[in-house]
């Protein structure tokens, strides 16, 4: 029986190295496929229904408190930092100059209610004038008539000597100075009646509050009432103060800016997309974001609220210059904006200007492009309502205060009030509201 001989190590090694390499090979293989299957499954299901860019930053309302009127800053009751409700006073300027300004406005509109009494008592007085000149010259016509009747009587007597020639002439003086006296109070009394004339024409048109000369003292003292009120600025909205730049004696001139007003409560979220990007965004889509200053812990959801009407660069200070010879295309942005859950907002608290990353789920595609106009949305603020009707009532209590009696020819516009003692220390400030932490 014959037997093989030993196949040495040096001879098997070139017989190996084939088929290592063919395992290697086919390894790698199945490992690219592994991993091209998944990416693929990855787009598939995940990526192609989604819009992702890390270009976002968190925005907020940021009010611009500014002054109302000119004045001398006195008192700062807010700071850098600081949560404020709406209608807390922020600011109190030097009222002395407002003060003086409606005390006089209130003196103005006190001596103008008095002159429209005047007038109607001149009225009353041209009234009862007029009333006398009438029976005067009711009695001068009568002293007339007797006078022609003399005249008519002696005139056929003078030729047959009966009545003296002298006697006729008297007679006759006397009927020329009674038609004389009926026509001087006849013009007594037209320059009375044009007089009361003259005179209802400067308080005619109903209640003494429509009178004009009325109107506009009351006018002046609404607005020194205004005036003293705007020195005391109150916060706009409910938020924390930023950007404080007002010191105590600093003098302030109208429309200077003092502070801001940050609503952190209604914060959102400006992503900037590309524009190949937007032809799957739609209005409603939800998105997933998460800031730096909390990491991937922390992922906030929201909903695609707006796209902007135009890119970055079309409303920068200095647009660009497409139409020059030397242009280079770069791709445009358009903002997009994500409103946020509420609740996730006050659990994680977050600051103007932070940046976010979005991930936007485009799968669904039944939302809008522009948003409709019945989705129009307006801020609004009624931290300053209430000051006309405060003016207001200064006003009526200054015409019920020295309008005295119902006047004759002029209506009430409501029942006699109890006259008020005018008190300027004290009325400029009467109904102005004071902030708990004043």
């Amino acid at each position: 029986m014959s037997s093989q001989p030993p196949v040495s190590p040096a001879a098997a090694a070139p017989a190996a190295a084939p088929a290592a390499r063919r395992r290697a090979l086919i390894g790698i293989t199945a490992a690219a496929l592994l991993a091209g299957g998944a990416w693929a499954a990855w787009w598939s299901l995940v990526a192609r229904h989604s819009e992702s860019t890390d270009n976002a930053y968190v925005q907020a309302r940021v009010v611009q408190v500014t002054a109302q009127t000119g004045g001398t800053v006195v008192a700062i009751e807010a700071d850098d930092t600081d949560h404020v409700r709406a209608g807390q006073r922020l600011l109190k300027l030097d009222p002395t100059d407002a003060k003086l300004a409606l005390e006089q406005a209130q003196a103005q509109l006190a001596q103008t209610v008095r002159e429209v009494r005047q007038i109607h008592s001149g009225s009353d007085a041209l009234a009862a004038q007029i009333t006398l000149r009438e029976a005067e010259l009711k009695r001068l016509q009568a002293d007339m008539a007797r006078a022609q009747a003399d005249v008519d009587r002696r005139a056929g007597l003078v030729d047959s000597g009966a009545v003296g020639r002298e006697e006729f002439q008297h007679a006759t003086a006397q009927l020329a100075a009674a038609r004389s006296a009926v026509e001087s109070a006849r013009a007594a009394l037209a320059t009375a009646r044009e007089q009361q004339r003259g005179s209802g024409m400067l308080v005619e048109g109903g209640p003494i509050e429509s009178l004009p000369q009325v109107q506009r003292a009351a006018a002046k003292v609404r607005e020194a009432w205004i005036a003293l009120r705007r020195t005391e600025l109150p916060a706009p909205l409910e938020g924390h103060v930023a950007r404080r730049s007002v010191q105590l004696g600093q003098r302030l001139q109208a429309g200077a800016p003092v502070m801001s007003v940050v609503d952190l409560a209604g914060v959102w979220v400006d992503a900037n997309f590309k524009e190949g990007q937007l032809r799957n965004l739609r209005l409603g889509q939800p998105a997933e974001l998460v800031a730096d200053v909390y990491g991937s812990k922390v992922v906030y959801h929201g909903r695609v609220a707006g796209l902007g009407a135009g890119t970055g660069a079309a409303f920068s200070l200095l647009p660009a210059q497409n139409a020059t010879g030397n242009w280079i295309k770069v791709v445009q942005r358009v903002p997009v904006r994500i409103e946020l859950d509420p609740k996730e907002i006050a659990a994680h608290p977050l600051r103007v200007g932070l940046s976010m990353n979005v991930t936007v789920d485009v799968e669904k595609q039944d939302g809008a492009l522009l948003a409709p106009v019945s989705a129009a949305r307006a801020d609004h603020t009624d931290v300053y309502d209430g000051l006309d009707r405060e003016a207001e009532a200064d006003v009526q209590r200054i015409i019920a205060a020295n309008r005295g009696a119902a006047l004759p020819g002029v209506a009430a516009s409501r029942p006699a009030a109890r006259p008020l003692t005018l008190a300027p220390a004290a009325s400029p400030l009467a109904g102005v509201s004071r902030s708990p932490s004043a």
